[in-house]
């Protein structure tokens, strides 16, 4: 086994485990994107979900004016120099009373790189429910709600949250995904980017130079996050990019520091993207025709990249499975 295909092999192992690699460079969309720097250019949002053992939900009412009285979940900006596990700690005991501790991420919304929500399932460790006698700018009180009564909510939003929430709890269907402390400048995406054939091979998309590794895009500003993985594709493939569908099914690590302002505000998601044939093409009537599986993946047309055949087994089963099954933490573009 060569050393090179030993190294591809580890990174991409690293990566589904959830820990993090540095990130040396951005192979594409760099000229578009820049640093990110918070209260600038970007915001980022945690969201706590927390459970007592009834299974209630604990619930904050909202001190600002354009929401006044009304309820949601415990949430608030990222400050400057903040992890997101400390803005996530603050918003709790700020709004709610209690110490809690971090879980797992449930769920990444974004609407582009300027503005991104971490979804936290999280736990009490301290602290006491938040009484009207407490109330302050940051909430007027907490309260825990059995999601049936009737509540007043800021937004029906969260009842998604929620219900993800109480999903992983009872049954986890993705890995523990926490941040891992590894600084980023930009906001990019490191995609795992895999063709799956006829057969169940497994091949992923590699940049070859300076040595082959997994390509890295920077978010730009007009789209999505995930389309980073989109202009990868064009670059890579540009004739069969519209025959395929790009589909970031979820991301399996994220790296975050935040210490320095505007040098470590930036995000590095490491994601599993599937390249997918589009088996339903129209004829020149206009007339659909399913074409048959296609056993390789499409040729590439620029020296740049490479397909790399994964033949490590364990590696191919952990690929597959978290493929077909999509057991990865989900991203939600509201763009």
């Amino acid at each position: 086994m060569t050393s090179e295909r030993r190294l591809v092999e580890e990174q991409v192992e690293r990566l589904l485990s959830g820990q993090g690699s540095e990130v040396s460079l951005c192979d594409v969309g760099m000229e578009q994107s820049k640093p990110a720097a918070l209260r600038k250019n970007i915001t980022y949002i945690v969201c706590a979900v927390i459970f007592n053992e009834k299974e209630e939900v604990l619930m904050v009412q909202e001190a600002k004016q354009d929401c006044y009285k009304q309820w949601y979940l415990p949430a608030g900006r990222v400050e400057v120099g903040e992890s997101l596990e400390e803005a996530l700690r603050r918003e709790v005991k700020e709004e709610a009373g209690f110490d809690c501790e971090p879980i797992t991420m449930l769920l990444i919304q974004e609407q582009g790189p300027q503005w991104i929500r971490f979804i936290f399932l999280a736990r009490i460790s301290g602290g006491s429910l938040k009484s009207l006698a407490a109330a302050d700018q940051e909430s007027l009180q907490a309260a825990w709600w059995d999601r049936q009564s009737p509540l007043p909510l800021r937004g029906r939003d969260i009842l998604r949250l929620i219900e993800n929430g109480l999903k992983y709890r009872r049954n986890p269907w993705h890995p523990v995904t926490l941040p891992v402390d590894l600084s980023c400048r930009h906001v990019v995406q490191r995609m795992i980017l895999v063709f799956v054939g006829a057969e169940d091979q497994i091949w992923i998309l590699l940049v070859r130079g300076p040595t082959p590794h997994l390509p890295t895009a920077a978010a730009v500003k007009t789209h999505a996050v995930t389309w980073a993985a989109n202009m990868v594709v064009q670059e890579a493939l540009p004739s069969s990019y519209y025959d395929h569908d790009v589909t970031t099914l979820g991301v399996c690590g994220l790296q975050h520091n935040g210490r320095q302002h505007g040098r470590t505000d930036g995000v590095c998601l490491n994601t599993l993207v599937a390249l997918v044939p589009d088996r339903v093409q129209r004829d020149e009537d206009g007339l659909k025709v399913e074409l048959p599986p296609t056993g390789r993946p499409p040729p590439i047309e620029n020296p740049r990249y490479v397909w790399f055949e994964v033949q490590n087994l364990d590696l191919r089963e952990k690929l597959l499975e978290k493929t077909r099954n999509t057991s990865v933490l989900p991203i939600h573009s509201l763009y």
